[in-house]
């Protein structure tokens, strides 16, 4: 590896402050609790009756979008990420410290530092009535069907299918809800 970079500094994306005006759709009773922070908020449409819990980092994008259906709960210190699309639907729950991730560096070529490799962008989808356990973390391309549960702490690398209960790292299948 080169130690001599020619890549360009960093540069910030800002404080994460936000005013309501800046969303590209924001519904009516929607609660921002202390410390949310939302960057790029013209890519984010936000539902009516959407709770958004401490410390939440809405992480939009100068491209694609994120949209959170409306009556869905999103807890403290969650990551959402959109650059490769976030789709949330109606009365989702998504638990305290959950990570939605739709991007990834390929890592090739090999004999660059993996962070330089550029990014893959592919979509996240959560169904209406899914519910997301404290901690758990979908990668990117992930769907997880209507009514389905993700156990605390499950990692999930591949579509959960509607109406399923999955858990453990990676995801896998445990029953049908019943």
């Amino acid at each position: 590896m080169d130690e001599s970079s020619s890549r360009p500094p960093y540069r910030s994306h800002g404080d994460g402050s936000f005013k309501a005006g800046d969303f590209r759709r924001l519904g009516r009773g929607v609660v921002f609790e202390a410390g949310v922070l939302v960057f790029h908020p013209e890519h984010i449409e936000i539902g009516d009756n959407v709770y958004i819990g401490h410390g939440a980092i809405l992480h939009g994008y100068h491209r694609n979008l994120m949209i959170v259906g409306p009556d869905s709960w999103i807890g403290p210190g969650c990551y959402l990420h959109s650059a490769g699309g976030l789709t949330i639907g109606r009365a989702v729950g998504i638990g305290p410290q959950v990570k939605i991730l739709t991007s990834q560096h390929p890592g090739q070529p090999a004999d660059l530092p993996v962070m330089w490799t550029g990014l893959d962008f592919k979509p996240v989808e959560v169904g209406d009535g899914a519910d997301l356990g404290c901690g758990s973390i979908l990668l990117p391309g992930v769907t997880v069907g209507a009514g389905a549960i993700v156990g605390a702490g499950a990692v999930v690398t591949r579509p959960v299918p509607a109406g399923e209960v999955w858990a453990g790292v990676p995801a896998r299948r445990l029953k049908a809800r019943s």
